[in-house]
């Protein structure tokens, strides 16, 4: 069995980004429903980060990775990489939507919502949420493999995205149990699809996939994260705040992560 480069640091970035849901989960409890701004922020920051990330790193250390291999084709198996990626996102998003209307969920005392509905949006935000990580997992665990400094970007990324998914999980299961605790719970097992993600690409990485393929998974990763910073930390930080703030968070993430890289190295 063949072990990658920063197999463990790699888990670990990917459980860390994983368990942010209870982070989420813990706003739910502490931030009024007025004081959401800085939520709408983080979302772009992270859309920011996503964005700068896949075109400037990732996207250029697949094509590194390939052009030993493919010195004429490189570009196009990239290209191709990308857009499977971003096929993929959209499959997973067509069948397990995993929006929930936040507003609602904020008002217990809505009377189109009554028990058995708020524990079904909460049990079926966490499976979706579980979907949607799984992939993120395979991304963050790969990335950090081939370059430990962009893993650790991609984890934050990832991180900050996780949040406001912790708080779709905990608060239809909290005004159902009316215990804290639970809500914690579930948002942190909501969460851990990523790690588990992580080990599959672990076990992708070491018994099933050729070195010179490292590339085009890397691009596929740049067109999930792509996707996901288009339809699903923008709107959500638009939905949150307004345009302005979710820009200021997009120039923020963008300036943050290329400062931190070229300090970096």
């Amino acid at each position: 069995m063949h072990l990658p480069e920063n197999c463990g640091l790699a888990l670990i970035l990917t459980l860390i980004a994983g368990l942010a849901t209870a982070i989420g989960a813990g706003l739910a409890f502490i931030v009024k429903r007025n004081n959401m701004q800085a939520l709408s922020v983080g979302l772009g920051f992270s859309a920011g980060v996503m964005i700068f990330l896949s075109f400037n790193e990732i996207i250029p250390e697949a094509e590194h990775l390939l052009q030993p291999f493919f010195p004429n084709d490189f570009h196009w198996i990239v290209y191709a990489g990308f857009i499977f990626g971003i096929i993929v996102a959209i499959l997973i998003d067509f069948f397990i939507p995993d929006h929930i209307d936040m507003d609602e969920l904020k008002d217990p005392d809505a009377p189109c919502l009554h028990r058995h509905k708020l524990k079904r949006a909460g049990l079926f935000t966490a499976i979706a949420i579980c979907v949607h990580n799984f992939p993120e997992g395979i991304a963050t665990f790969l990335t950090a493999t081939q370059d430990v400094a962009l893993g650790v970007s991609v984890a934050l990324a990832i991180a900050i995205h996780n949040i406001p998914e912790g708080i779709a999980v905990a608060l239809p299961v909290y005004h159902v149990t009316g215990k804290k605790r639970y809500a914690m719970l579930y948002a942190a097992l909501s969460g851990l699809s990523e790690p588990v993600g992580a080990l599959v690409g672990l076990f992708i990485f070491s018994f099933l996939l050729p070195q010179m393929l490292i590339g085009a998974i890397m691009a596929a990763v740049a067109g999930i994260m792509i996707y996901l910073a288009f339809d699903t930390l923008l709107p959500l930080a638009k939905e949150y705040g307004d345009w302005h703030l979710s820009l200021t968070g997009i120039i923020s993430g963008i300036l943050f992560i290329w400062f931190g890289l070229i300090i970096i190295g």
